[in-house]
C-alpha cells in the first residue's frame, strides 16, 4: 500500500498539462470564446421559449423561464409531466423538470413549447 501511495501521489499532485492545452488553445482563438455571443443565445431562446409557449394558448406564467439565467433552465414541470415530455415528444430533462438550454435552438424551440403546452394543459 506504501508503493501505491508513492506512485500515486505525483499523479494526483501534478496532473496532466492536456486540459491546461485545450483551455490554452480555447482563449486564444477569438472564434472560440465568443462567450458573450453564446450567452446571448441562450438569452433569445429563452425569450423565444416563453413567447411560443403563450403561442401555443398556454395561460400559465412562464416569466420564470426568462427570469433565469444561465445554461440550464427550470422548466416547472413536475416529474410526471417531464416523463410524459420525454415518452411522447422524445424532450429529455430531468424528473425535476431542468432542460439544457445549450440543446434548444431556433429551429426546434417551436416544438419544445408544443410539448411542455401539450404535458401542461
Amino acid at each position: 500500500m506504501s508503493q501505491l501511495k508513492i506512485i500515486v501521489r505525483p499523479m494526483y499532485s501534478n496532473p496532466p498539462i492536456h486540459g491546461a492545452r485545450i483551455v490554452t488553445e480555447i482563449l486564444s482563438d477569438a472564434a472560440l470564446t465568443d462567450v458573450k455571443g453564446m450567452a446571448d443565445r441562450i438569452i433569445s431562446v429563452r425569450a423565444k421559449l416563453r413567447d411560443n409557449l403563450k403561442k401555443e394558448g398556454s395561460q400559465r406564467d412562464w416569466s420564470h423561464i426568462t427570469n433565469q439565467i444561465g445554461m440550464f433552465c427550470f422548466t416547472g414541470l413536475n416529474p410526471q409531466q417531464s416523463e410524459k415530455v420525454t415518452k411522447d415528444f422524445s424532450v429529455y430533462l430531468t424528473k425535476d423538470g431542468r432542460i439544457s438550454m445549450a440543446g434548444v435552438t431556433s429551429k426546434n424551440v417551436e416544438y419544445l413549447a408544443h410539448a411542455i403546452h401539450e404535458v401542461t394543459k
